[in-house]
């Protein structure tokens, strides 16, 4: 992220950590603290590049750590997932990598803590039971009837919960704060609860687990975080945040900011809904490219530097907005059309016989790899008699518009000649299988011929030396009416192209000339079978 953008576009932010410098706050301390319950995807990518660019434009530090306290929905390999993603988008935590569950032991001694300044209880009520006495927005809660047991009890009752004494969900540990509140998330919630599950750090060494809530703001306070960024829906939060944070009497208080999370057009977001597609198999699992997750992301091909420009573009407001995703394809052509190799490939080749060219003769013709960019040279591309175009590039009766090859109009191969049709050669079923045509001698690329003109310019790929390939073509996930689009993926296989993608490699970017930009897709492409994922096409929608 540029870093002279962030004050203006996050400017609100800004104000809340200059007047905090201004108090003699050194240097400001963040952290992006993502759960292992899923992959990253976009709307983490803008809270890293936030995170990680406050910190280095007040040229602070910015930690990595994982709220793993629900250990139900959590694995090692999101973890491995998470920290993948976050290096392949260029950011480092240095030696800065923890997790919440590094700090069981403190947040324990947190809540004994609370117990003894009668500020938490033992509380028998079932999940059911809290949630009815809690009360709603128009009416306050109900207090636990278990809510004056005596601090001796409550210390005696903890600890035997912590040694597995009861039942999984027969108890909680609940902080006391209000049952009046207009906030309800400070009607005495709760803070541990029991839950034999195997955790992916701590293994079995407990069987009470922290609630995130509770936990969250003691782990920014442990690691003397300055400012902690979230989201808009911890904003009635925030109270909690700070009680927790003063109770437990920590020194150093974080102060908590809110931005609006990132919504995006066309597609799904939310782990929990991303999780799901998963799980029915709708989706190729979480990289797969139809999904706005970052592994997904750059399986499709997207770069690290598109997918910052993207979050530098949209920055940071209390507001919320949808955001179009036509600006991050913008972000991505833009990115890629400096990067790419220009090849030619055929989706769905039609041959063409060239009459006049002699038999057996080739040539090697030279094509730019980049127009935009003169330094990164030409090549050489063979050209013979026998060749094949895009199917789509012929028609028979064309209307005036069509500016490609016709029974009546000529175009030029690109790099190469003029060519015209002579005859159309079908099938029983009238389909069109071949195409006989003559091409001009006089009117080779580069030659410094000047006569008449065409109209179009077409790809092309020599049938005496090209590699078949297959293509993955994504679309949408939503409509935009919002409905699931159930025709998200087309695969296209027996495409030709030239010789000169052979050796691509993982990474490796192309543009197919007037297709748009390709990738070798990592899970289906062998040395054998070169399967290539389309990132996105060559216009952009985007204003």
């Amino acid at each position: 992220m540029a870093m002279d953008d962030l004050g203006s576009r996050g400017s609100f932010i800004h104000e809340f950590i200059n007047l905090d410098l201004g108090e003699n706050l050194n240097k400001i301390h963040t952290r992006f603290p993502p759960e292992p319950n899923g992959y990253l995807h976009i709307g983490h990518a803008k809270s890293i590049c936030f995170n990680f660019g406050l910190a280095e434009f007040y040229k602070g530090k910015c930690n990595l750590r994982f709220d793993d306290t629900n250990p139900a929905k959590e694995s090692d390999e999101y973890v491995k997932a998470i920290i993948e993603d976050i290096k392949w988008l260029g950011f480092d935590w240095e030696d800065r990598l923890f997790y919440a569950s590094d700090y069981f032991d403190i947040f324990y001694d947190c809540a004994v803590k609370l117990i003894k300044k009668n500020k938490a209880y033992v509380c028998d009520l079932s999940a059911e039971e809290i949630k009815n006495y809690r009360g709603s927005l128009n009416e306050p809660g109900k207090l636990s009837p278990y809510r004056n047991r005596s601090v001796e009890e409550n210390l005696d009752l903890f600890e035997k919960m912590k040694a597995g004494e009861f039942p999984d969900g027969s108890k909680t540990l609940r902080a006391k704060i209000d049952m009046n509140s207009p906030n309800i998330n400070m009607r005495d919630p709760v803070i541990y609860r029991i839950a034999r599950i195997t955790h992916h750090n701590t293994k079995d060494k407990w069987c009470i687990y922290p609630m995130y809530d509770f936990a969250h703001p003691l782990e920014d306070a442990i690691e003397k975080i300055t400012h902690s960024i979230c989201t808009m829906e911890f904003e009635d939060h925030r109270p909690l945040y700070n009680w927790f944070v003063n109770e437990c009497e920590f020194q150093e208080k974080p102060r908590q900011i809110e931005f609006a999370k990132l919504q995006l057009s066309r597609t799904i977001m939310g782990k929990r809904y991303m999780k799901e597609l998963v799980e029915k198999k709708e989706v190729d699992g979480w990289d797969d490219p139809r999904l706005v997750t970052i592994s997904g992301m750059r399986r499709r091909g997207y770069t690290p530097e598109a997918i910052k420009n993207f979050c530098e573009k949209i920055g940071v407001s209390k507001a919320n907005s949808i955001v179009d995703i036509s600006l991050l394809e913008h972000c991505v052509r833009d990115d890629l059309k400096l990067k790419s190799k220009m090849v030619m490939a055929i989706l769905k080749p039609l041959k063409v016989v060239l009459l006049n060219y002699p038999e057996g003769q080739k040539e090697k013709l030279i094509i730019e790899n980049n127009p935009e960019r003169e330094d990164m040279g030409t090549r050489e591309v063979v050209f013979s008699r026998e060749i094949f175009i895009e199917r789509d590039d012929f028609l028979e009766e064309a209307p005036k518009k069509f500016n490609r090859l016709t029974c009546s109009q000529e175009v030029r191969l690109k790099g190469a000649y003029f060519i015209k049709c002579e005859k159309v050669i079908k099938d029983d079923n009238g389909n069109i299988i071949e195409l006989h045509c003559v091409y001009d001698p006089e009117t080779r690329s580069g030659s410094g011929f000047s006569g008449r003109k065409v109209k179009g310019t077409i790809q092309w790929v020599s049938a005496n030396k090209f590699i078949n390939v297959s293509v993955r073509i994504y679309d949408y996930l939503l409509k935009e009416n919002g409905e699931k689009n159930p025709d998200t993926l087309e695969i296209i296989n027996n495409c030709v192209a030239e010789k000169e993608i052979e050796n691509a490699k993982l990474g490796d970017k192309f543009q197919f000339m007037r297709h748009g930009y390709f990738t070798l897709d990592k899970k289906y492409s062998s040395r054998e079978n070169l399967v290539f994922n389309k990132i996105i096409g060559l216009k952009s929608s985007y204003k």
